[in-house]
């Protein structure tokens, strides 16, 4: 005897699997919620104790005090300003050369051998050295910033790049051998596919470091952005300002890492996770 299973039975199972989805949702945005107001609410607490000389460790409402105060003056829009435009060009400049580069090196064994020693040997050096070097070639305008980043953008894109070329599965390559195609199609379709998640990697890490070694780039040399009003608040001893500023860098370094991975993910959807 057939069971007729009831009419709202497969509504009602899709109903719990939407609000199923969307309860994950809420989770997934709401841990970060509820970390954040964790943090702040122990600094707050260690802020109304008064254990600590606001001098040295400012309370939350200080530090929002005194990012109005640099926002109605105006001098936080024009470092905003200045310090993202540094960021996207060293940016732009440091991927396009590490992506480049990398395929050249992680295909073509004359270009890997005559490259790859050098490069790794660039790779421990810190941005923060470079400074007074780009200073002297490039002067204190802003040719010595993009130089500082798009060196530390290019060295970390073009390892991830090289390492993903290097280490595509050779079965792939039989595969598409074997089945007569070209060295351009073998290219296009299985080799760059392969290492796509590898590149997007470099650059997500590149996003990070970018605003890293921009700090450094600007702490010397310059009279804008975040790293100058971070030297600038040092010398007054205005640790809210320091604060602010560095927590207005962190939240600008997050949100671009998150439209990095959220451009990747949608172009590299073979490979989730």
């Amino acid at each position: 005897m057939a069971v007729t299973e009831l009419p709202g039975k497969p509504r009602r199972a899709e109903t719990r699997a939407r609000l199923s989805q969307v309860g994950a949702l809420g989770a997934a945005a709401g841990l970060p919620l509820i970390s954040f107001a964790f943090i702040l609410g122990i600094w707050a607490l260690v802020g109304a104790s008064g254990a600590v000389p606001e001098a040295i460790f400012p309370a939350p409402w200080s530090v929002w005090q005194a990012t109005v105060e640099m926002w109605q003056n105006g001098t936080l829009q024009t470092d905003l300003a200045k310090s993202l435009g540094r960021a996207a060009v060293g940016f732009g400049i440091g991927a396009t050369l590490g992506v480049a580069l990398g395929l050249l090196t992680g295909r073509v064994a004359l270009v890997r051998t005559l490259l790859n020693p050098f490069l790794n040997l660039l790779r421990p050096i810190p941005a923060i050295a470079l400074v007074p070097v780009a200073i002297v070639w490039f002067g204190i305008g802003e040719g010595s910033k993009y130089f500082v980043v798009s060196y530390t953008v290019f060295l970390t894109v073009w390892f991830n790049t090289h390492h993903g070329m290097e280490y595509v599965p050779e079965t792939y390559l039989r595969a598409s051998r074997s089945l007569g195609a070209s060295r351009l199609r073998e290219f296009l379709t299985v080799v760059l596919p392969a290492a796509a998640p590898h590149i997007f990697a470099g650059i997500r890490l590149g996003v990070a470091l970018a605003f890293l070694s921009l700090v450094a780039a600007e702490l010397s040399g310059a009279s804008s952005g975040i790293g100058f009003r971070l030297q600038e608040a040092r010398q007054y001893v205005r640790t809210d300002r320091m604060f602010s500023l560095l927590i207005i860098l962190g939240i600008l370094g997050a949100v671009a890492d998150l439209i990095v991975h959220r451009i990747g993910k949608s172009l590299v959807h073979w490979e989730q996770g």
